[in-house]
């Protein structure tokens, strides 16, 4: 059955980021574009979109302006629209729903309704997992044997000073057994190693006060938590200097984000030593 594929239109690329992420952990493709102008034009491109998210405040042109554009076209008027909007101020409900939208989400984004919102307008979209875990388009096959727990009930410690990638951490893993302990800077990320003493420590590279850098490197100075497995998991250091300096430090793996759920519980997996559970997404 074919994948869903939905256009995502946003000019900033965190926002774009956490987007990507939950689409395709709802089983969707994505297709980005950083403002109106250049939506309309991967729209005039691609032979089949079946929703598009877009941002109301964008450089070019804005929300308001591609949505008269999507509704003016007679190749593209039945697309669902999904806006997303700070709502700030009294009146953009209505005028956001005006200008052809068919719903709207605010910012922050919440994961659970941006997923119930998705559902109502995503054609042979079925999420029926929890979030986080990729749920395929059901096809014609037996249900999948039930997640079964892992057996050592590992201590997870996550850190990251975006609270949406703290929550999707804890909504990937929770589920499957784990204890998610979870940090916003390098200093409470120390405090709370010492504390739990995680079987595995996964983290974001740049941050507003100090960097993943730095974690490490008093992670591994600790004869207590030095071979603690470290898994470095980031959006925006993707270069070969970044990545060979993580590694250099003792990070076990190097990661870029975003990244199929089902890839990184693998890795999880292979440095807690545990075997896949039967029915675990394969990708």
């Amino acid at each position: 059955m074919r994948v869903p594929c939905v256009l995502v239109v946003d000019d900033n690329p965190i926002n774009l980021e956490l987007v990507s992420y939950l689409l395709n952990s709802a089983g969707c493709q994505v297709i980005s574009a950083e403002h109106g102008q250049q939506a309309l034009h991967v729209l005039a491109e691609r032979t089949q979109i079946d929703a598009i998210l877009c941002d109301i405040q964008m450089p070019v042109m804005d929300g308001y302006e591609f949505a008269r554009r999507v509704r003016s076209s007679a190749a593209w008027c039945g697309i669902p629209m999904i806006a997303v909007s700070a709502l700030a101020m009294v009146g953009d409900r209505d005028r956001i729903l005006d200008a052809g939208f068919s719903d709207y989400l605010s910012k922050p984004i919440d994961p659970l309704s941006f997923i119930s919102v998705l559902k109502g307008l995503v054609p042979g979209l079925s999420v029926t997992q929890e979030l986080g875990v990729p749920v395929p388009v059901p096809v014609p096959a037996p249900a999948p044997a039930p997640l079964r727990k892992p057996s050592t009930g590992a201590t997870v410690l996550v850190l990251d000073d975006t609270p949406a990638n703290l929550r999707l951490k804890r909504d990937l893993l929770e589920p499957l057994g784990y204890r998610v302990v979870t940090a916003d800077s390098p200093p409470a990320a120390w405090q709370l190693a010492k504390s739990v003493r995680p079987q595995l420590i996964i983290s974001d590279v740049g941050m507003q006060v100090g960097s993943g850098f730095d974690f490490i490197a008093m992670v591994k100075a600790d004869p207590e938590l030095c071979g603690v497995p470290f898994i470095f998991l980031s959006s925006t250091h993707w270069d070969d200097a970044a990545r060979e300096r993580g590694l250099a430090l003792g990070a076990v793996r190097y990661l870029r984000r975003p990244i199929e759920s089902g890839e990184l519980l693998r890795e999880i997996r292979r440095f807690l030593g545990e075997a896949p559970s039967h029915g675990e997404p394969s990708k």
